[in-house]
């Protein structure tokens, strides 16, 4: 689990094809601190087991279905990651629940800067926007953000300065891909109402064929 507060940017030294998937090796420093084989880090919100550790970075595993569901495919030498730790049980929760469970990627519409901060529009697919409200929590690129507006399958998020800057918000351009986690809570819900609707139209189904309906209970 995570909290989408990005502790360090690291950069993609080098991306290695394996019967897995990919090896990514990630040039970092803060995120080293305590970390062991084995350990989760998301990388662009992306959760992957390190399987390796050195003096300057550490390597991590991904699977096929994550690469694909993710911006993992574009991946290489040089690329600026948002990193975070696995949430330990004893810190503070200062974002949202972030499980590192990609749901899909959005496009970058556009990206307006006052000052040292900004807002930033995203363009999602019928898969993703169906479970975003405004003012709710999303986490682009493993960030914690707020949703300010929605409009279609644009969704448009304000960029404090410091989260601006301590991430790699600050070089994204329009068209580019980011990963999108929504809010896992519009996910369970979603579930629970599936099977609500499907109970109760089994019930309905048996009312009917008792001879019940509501215009029969109206007279």
């Amino acid at each position: 689990m995570f909290t989408g507060l990005i502790e360090e940017l690291g950069t993609v030294r080098r991306v290695q094809r394996n019967p897995e998937g990919r090896l990514f090796f990630i040039q970092a420093k803060k995120v080293l601190n305590q970390l062991a084989i084995g350990d989760s880090v998301a990388i662009d919100g992306t959760c992957l087991t390190v399987v390796s550790i050195g003096n300057d970075g550490f390597s991590a595993q991904a699977v096929q279905e994550t690469i694909e569901r993710s911006t993992l495919k574009y991946f290489m030498t040089g690329t600026i990651v948002n990193l975070e730790r696995a949430m330990s049980a004893d810190g503070r929760f200062g974002g949202h629940f972030v499980q590192g469970h990609v749901d899909g990627i959005g496009v970058i519409s556009s990206v307006s800067k006052s000052g040292e901060a900004g807002t930033i529009s995203v363009e999602l697919n019928s898969e993703l926007i169906k479970y975003v409200v405004g003012k709710g929590s999303i986490a682009i690129n493993g960030i914690s953000l707020t949703v300010a507006s929605i409009a279609g399958h644009l969704i448009t998020v304000a960029v404090i300065p410091v989260t601006m800057r301590d991430t790699n918000l600050h070089l994204k351009q329009k068209g580019d891909y980011v990963n999108i986690e929504v809010d896992l809570l519009a996910k369970y819900i979603e579930r629970f109402m599936d099977g609500y609707s499907s109970h109760n139209e089994g019930i309905i189904g048996k009312i009917k064929r008792w001879g019940y309906d509501k215009k029969q209970e109206q007279l």
